[in-house]
């Protein structure tokens, strides 16, 4: 041990708005959590700024608590409580809660209320958690990692009420490193990579001003197996048999490929069963951004400091 003091997060600035779902991505350790919590008032910054509904979080009142609904990427429910009885007392501490009963019966949760919180699956509790940060009708909910777990009938279930609740106004601010998340839910990305912001934008936005995005487009179809590719093949593109009967072209895909591609499968006599053509994902550009950004690094930070963020 030196006696420093290790940096954790730094040169994060955003904002988030009402009627908004603003995504916060990056792999593990890059600092989500840490800023969120920091956003919370649950962990202590060393500098920088933050405003959450106008306040400090770092010195919230419960006031200011009752408006702001948070669920942690562990759940921080008490283990030996039950589902139902849990939210129910969680309810009792709002003036205005809202109904407990809606709640289980829109997340499922009655099918196992009579199971111990450490008994129950990753995603049940995940779904527990998301009720009891929705029991006091927040303003600003804070979720991270929100579909850590769920199975994909709980997740598109989570997905369809994070939609509602953005639709009727609420500021909700999600992490996940899940880019497909991410790229369903979001109307506005920020891409965190060891503690600082790299890039930040609407999906589309950040689709759009990549590079290797631009150039960069994959039309995968599914026909006969063990045909010859030779006739479809050019400089700068790459295709393949990628398994039989499945192939793939990759590269700087121009209107003349896909021509070049309705004349082979004349050639060949062949009708795909599918054909699907794409630009790179979110998840694509934001590797490609973080080994960027990884690239170019500093040398290893040693104070910890938040910089901005605002929730209006």
């Amino acid at each position: 041990m030196d006696g420093r003091m290790k940096r954790i997060v730094s040169n994060i600035s955003l904002k988030a708005h009402f009627g908004a779902v603003t995504a916060l991505l990056g792999a593990n350790g890059a600092g989500k959590t840490t800023t969120i919590e920091c956003a919370q008032g649950l962990q202590q910054r060393t500098g920088g700024h933050i405003s959450l509904l106008g306040h400090d979080p770092q010195h919230a009142s419960a006031d200011l608590r009752a408006r702001v609904g948070v669920m942690l990427q562990d759940g921080g429910l008490p283990p030996a409580a039950r589902p139902i009885a849990l939210l129910r007392h969680v309810a009792s501490l709002y003036a205005n809660p809202l109904s407990v009963d809606a709640l289980v019966e829109r997340l499922g949760i009655g099918e196992f209320s009579d199971t111990n919180i450490r008994r129950l699956s990753g995603g049940q509790k995940q779904r527990v958690a998301l009720a009891a940060s929705l029991l006091g009708n927040p303003e600003v909910l804070f979720l991270d990692e929100p579909s850590a777990g769920l199975d994909p009938q709980s997740r598109l279930m989570v997905f369809e009420l994070i939609r509602e609740l953005r639709d009727s106004g609420k500021a909700i601010i999600l992490t996940t490193h899940l880019l497909d998340d991410a790229q369903r839910l979001a109307d506005y990305v920020y891409i965190v990579d060891k503690g600082e912001s790299v890039a930040q934008g609407t999906v589309q936005e950040l689709l759009e001003h990549s590079t290797s995005a631009q150039k960069h487009r994959v039309m995968t179809f599914e026909t006969t197996a063990g045909l010859a590719l030779s006739a479809l093949q050019r400089p700068g593109l790459a295709c393949t048999e990628t398994r039989p009967g499945s192939y793939s072209i990759a590269g700087g895909l121009q209107p003349d490929d896909l021509a070049r591609f309705g004349s082979w499968c004349v050639a060949h006599q062949v009708m795909p069963t599918a054909v699907h053509l794409a630009s790179q994902s979110l998840e694509d550009v934001f590797l490609a951004i973080s080994n960027g950004a990884r690239e170019t690094a500093s040398a290893e930070p040693t104070s910890s400091n938040t910089e901005t963020m605002g929730i209006s």
